[in-house]
């Protein structure tokens, strides 16, 4: 495994265990209630605007690895989406490109 791959695998792990950490907080103390939940994302002008940065980000991440996965064969792309819905992009993306590098790595080598 490359350093640059075990990397991203290793940001992979903080970027769900940083997030489930607040999620897990949250749900602790108003429920699980996803109408709630979104509304806390939307509770003021910080927090709406990080939303809504996380959500056009996430969406051309989407677009963006579909086509990737689609060009290079790599199996599996679609749990990008449940990725990012359960925990974030912070597991989503870094995921993703861990997965690609060992993809692009081994066609390197055949």
């Amino acid at each position: 495994m490359t350093g640059l791959r075990f990397f991203f695998i290793a940001l992979a792990v903080v970027g769900t265990i940083g997030p489930w950490y607040y999620f897990a907080g949250f749900m602790a103390e108003n429920g699980t209630a996803v109408g709630d939940f979104i509304a806390a994302l939307f509770v003021n002008g910080a927090a709406a605007g990080l939303s809504t940065d996380i959500v056009i980000s996430s969406t051309a991440f989407w677009v963006w690895s579909f086509f990737d996965a689609r060009d290079k064969s790599i199996g599996g792309w679609w749990l990008v989406i449940p990725a990012t819905l359960l925990v974030g992009l912070s597991l989503a993306l870094p995921a993703y490109l861990a997965v690609r590098l060992g993809k692009t790595r081994r066609a390197q080598t055949l």
